[in-house]
């Protein structure tokens, strides 16, 4: 044995640019695969076929199905942060702060209804991250500050993000038929109360 320390932890090495690429294109793919038909469409062998690469670059990038499916949630997630700090009004800045709490309602609520599908295809790697729920929280704190609402802000963030969570929204509107219409009104209905009081 020779007197040098053996590292415990690697530190990993960064993702070569034409490596980032790829997988990008992937999950790109990926997501169009499920916006046009659906998350039990979205297979291995199918990824492969539509991106073009061999079911083994397929596998080297996500390991397994479920992976894929937690790679491209998280890929959203990031998408819909981008949308919400420098996207267009009214979800991005530039509308007035009540216009873009109700964009940012509408949008989560559709968001979620997908995510539902990605977070029980994904398993138990799909639960969401802290850092995910962290920023709706913060966002929708700010947003009650800049509309000079009284009282616990991060409680009623909480109570306001509650009703679209992934699992309430998929079990309203995909199990007892709740129209997403209706249940959008609601949560507007949600935030003037908030706001009124």
């Amino acid at each position: 044995m020779s007197g040098q320390p053996v590292p415990l932890l690697r530190t990993p090495r960064p993702e070569r640019s034409d490596a980032a690429r790829n997988r990008e294109a992937l999950l790109v793919a990926a997501r169009r695969m499920v916006e046009q038909h659906g998350v039990a469409a979205l297979t291995m062998d199918a990824l492969a076929r539509e991106a073009g690469v061999g079911k083994g670059t397929v596998f080297r990038r996500f390991a397994s199905r479920a992976g894929l499916m937690a790679a491209l949630l998280n890929h959203s997630e990031t998408d819909f942060q981008a949308q919400v700090m420098t996207g267009p009004p009214p979800l991005g800045p530039g509308a007035p702060p009540q216009e873009r709490l109700r964009s940012f309602g509408r949008t989560r609520l559709e968001y979620n209804l997908q995510a539902a599908r990605l977070i029980e295809a994904a398993g138990r790697t799909g639960r969401r991250s802290f850092a995910a729920e962290s920023f709706a929280h913060l966002h929708v704190v700010h947003l009650l500050r800049e509309l000079g609402v009284r009282g616990d802000l991060p409680f009623l963030a909480t109570a306001l993000l509650a009703p679209l969570e992934a699992v309430v929204v998929e079990e309203a509107v995909r199990l007892e038929g709740f129209p997403v219409d209706r249940f959008a009104a609601g949560w507007d209905d949600l935030v003037r109360r908030v706001l009124e009081g």
